[in-house]
């Protein structure tokens, strides 16, 4: 497990992409969170530029950006693609962990974590 410290004095990365990586560590293996809810949790208005942060996330998976997933519970992208095997590599990753995904390919919506109270 990658220690928080592990990416906060790295100066290859900016202070937003620290707040990004550092609140996808809170989401418990097993959940996902989605992408404008992570993006809220750390006062950020858009959710694109946490998945652009994400894409560019060298600590995968140790800060574990396959469990942020769209808001309309599909998958979203990984890796910088929004298909292929980096997508299905996603999906096994949270099936490794329990995650449910129903036969559309969107997350079942009980897996859904939030970032108030940290449940």
């Amino acid at each position: 497990m990658i220690e928080t410290t592990d990416f906060e004095d790295s100066a290859l990365l900016s202070a937003f992409q620290r707040r990004v990586y550092a609140a996808c560590c809170r989401i418990p293996r097993g959940r996902v969170a989605t992408y404008a809810a992570l993006a809220a949790s750390i006062d950020c208005a858009s959710p694109r530029a946490v998945g652009q942060a994400l894409k560019r996330n060298p600590f995968a998976p140790d800060v574990p950006c396959h469990r942020v997933v769209a808001s309309d519970l599909s998958l979203g992208g990984f890796m910088g693609r929004r298909d292929g095997p980096e997508v299905l590599r996603k999906k096994r990753l949270l099936l490794e962990e329990g995650v449910g995904v129903d036969p559309q390919g969107r997350i079942v919506p009980e897996y859904l974590w939030s970032f108030k109270g940290d449940e």
